[in-house]
């Protein structure tokens, strides 16, 4: 990078590159695929727009999905050597 910049801002610059790129796909996520918005000049004349399967396909996409399959734990390895009886 230069001179600069110190070494202990590269941590900084990871996680701010992370958090900008996370927002960054949300965004474009929201923009072309959700049904509540509305880009195209005919879907902006429509008060209510009957899509309701374009909505479940938003909603239940492949993460949820993915998941839905996994126990509902942060870090499993931990809860379970902390809550085995002694």
């Amino acid at each position: 990078m230069g001179r600069w910049m110190k070494p202990e801002v590269y941590p900084l610059i990871g996680a701010m590159t992370f958090v900008t790129s996370m927002v960054v796909f949300q965004l474009t996520r929201n923009v072309i695929k959700n049904p509540d918005v509305r880009i195209n000049k005919e879907h902006r004349k429509t008060a209510v727009l009957e899509n309701r399967e374009e909505g479940e396909s938003y909603r239940e996409h492949s993460l949820r999905k993915f998941l839905r399959t996994r126990p509902p734990e942060v870090m499993p390895t931990i809860n379970h050597f902390f809550s085995e009886d002694k």
